[in-house]
């Protein structure tokens, strides 16, 4: 029975960006349902879904699975084969600790620096408090690398959950023109030019539809 993602704008939609992203870099085949937001017909869309009309939601049969970090540990279930955690317990420990701090922190730079892609900034103005946070989570990438325990590009060496978490930072850096050195400029880099966040964005700069609290 084949899975189906239900996620929304890709230009502005951090939340759905992050299990697409896991699941097109492990090669898990899916369908995907867009739903614009913040349209008259948007909750009669997302009505047959028990997701209180938010996205993402994925869809396996009867089964509903609603909020990206749960999706992300579900799919890491359903295929083990395909390693969406790091297979060490340190890292993989680390790794889910590094998720769980982007699932529920960094407010400041949330409300400040919305996702949309089509918009680029040249030495936008940051704020204490999202330097702040924007400090704390370079320091979490750094983290991240410095315990992997796989050589390579990704935050754990090797791609993983964690790296789709915070696929949506990226863009955020990348679009407000953030200033950043060492591994975070080059994990920066490397996120931005991952051939699915490509696509990603491709699709997201051809979207018309403006959502007025994300245009900056």
């Amino acid at each position: 029975m084949a899975l189906k993602l239900v996620i929304g704008n890709k230009n502005y939609s951090t939340w759905s960006l992050r299990p697409w992203f896991f699941m097109k870099n492990l090669n898990v085949d899916f369908e995907e349902e867009l739903v614009y937001l913040f349209e008259e017909d948007t909750n009669k869309q997302l009505a047959p879904y028990f997701s209180d009309s938010k996205v993402p939601v994925l869809v396996k049969g009867d089964l509903q699975v609603w909020d990206t970090l749960a999706i992300i540990e579900t799919l890491t279930d359903m295929y083990p084969e395909k390693k969406g955690w790091p297979q060490d317990f340190r890292a993989r420990a680390i790794a889910r600790s590094a998720s769980a701090e982007m699932h529920s922190s960094f407010n400041a730079l949330r409300n400040a620096l919305p996702m949309n892609l089509r918009k680029r900034f040249a030495d936008y103005p940051i704020n204490n408090e999202v330097q702040k946070d924007i400090d704390r989570i370079v320091s979490v990438w750094e983290y991240c690398h410095k315990n992997a325990s796989t050589k390579g590009s990704w935050l754990m060496g090797d791609f993983s959950g964690v790296d789709a978490m915070y696929a949506p930072i990226v863009m955020r850096f990348k679009g407000y023109d953030v200033k950043l050195s060492g591994f975070a400029a080059e994990y920066c880099d490397w996120v931005a030019n991952n051939p699915y966040m490509q696509e990603w964005v491709d699709a997201g700069l051809k979207e018309t539809q403006v959502i007025q609290e994300d245009e900056v």
